[in-house]
């Protein structure tokens, strides 16, 4: 499981994080100012850290010239807006900057773009007898090849990257079609259905009501 470090002072923003990460099957660690961060880093080493700027103890340029030695990647995470100070976070080796307020669905998709980058997402996933393999964007069982739709590939990587988790009709829908869901729409519905039988997950790409679908791997 791919573990990432929030460090963010203000702790109902970076609860918020956590939890939104821990939903699509990220393990979190928290820390609430700068020498903690520091201390967490060397006995964790995370596989990314999400990073404020403003933060009593040491600075986010601080931190992130501690951690360039050890190639964790960082994301900052902060108030400061302007131009000069996004050039310079990137400039002392930030793999991207987001300015607050943010979606956290864009925060989702900055994160995966960064793991993949670092190949600290898995290239071959095996799971309930599928072979998934992110590079090719093949699927495979049982040594078949499975014919997918683009969207029917990147709906099943979805949950394949995150079992065990309720994934939002909302959240699947901005992450496969972008843009902003409709209530009542069936297209995020008719999709998973034809990915549950054409992978045969009959039994384990579970409904949740009202909310949206979970991969129920422990039967």
């Amino acid at each position: 499981m791919v573990n990432i470090m929030i460090v963010e002072d203000e702790k109902p923003i970076s609860n918020l994080i956590a939890l939104s990460l821990k939903k699509v099957g990220y393990h979190c660690e928290c820390a609430y100012d700068g020498l903690s961060a520091i201390d967490m880093i060397e006995k964790k080493y995370p596989d990314l850290i999400l990073l404020d700027i403003m933060l009593p103890g040491a600075d986010g340029f601080e931190i992130l010239e501690y951690v360039k030695p050890l190639d964790i990647p960082v994301i900052f995470l902060t108030a400061k807006g302007e131009l000069s100070d996004k050039v310079n976070g990137l400039r002392l080796g930030a793999e991207d900057y987001i300015v607050k307020p943010f979606e956290i669905m864009e925060l989702l998709a900055r994160i995966e773009v960064v793991l993949r980058r670092y190949k600290k997402l898995d290239r071959m996933i095996r799971i309930l007898g599928l072979e998934i393999d992110t590079d090719s964007r093949t699927v495979l069982k049982d040594g078949v090849y499975i014919n997918l739709t683009k969207k029917e590939y990147d709906i099943l990587l979805l949950f394949a990257r995150n079992p065990g988790s309720v994934l939002f009709r909302e959240m699947i829908y901005d992450r496969v079609w972008g843009g902003d869901y409709i209530p009542g729409s069936r297209t995020v519905d008719l999709h998973v259905q034809r990915v549950r039988k054409k992978v045969g997950w009959e039994n384990y790409l579970i409904s949740v009501p009202k909310m949206g679908y979970r991969l129920e791997v422990a039967k």
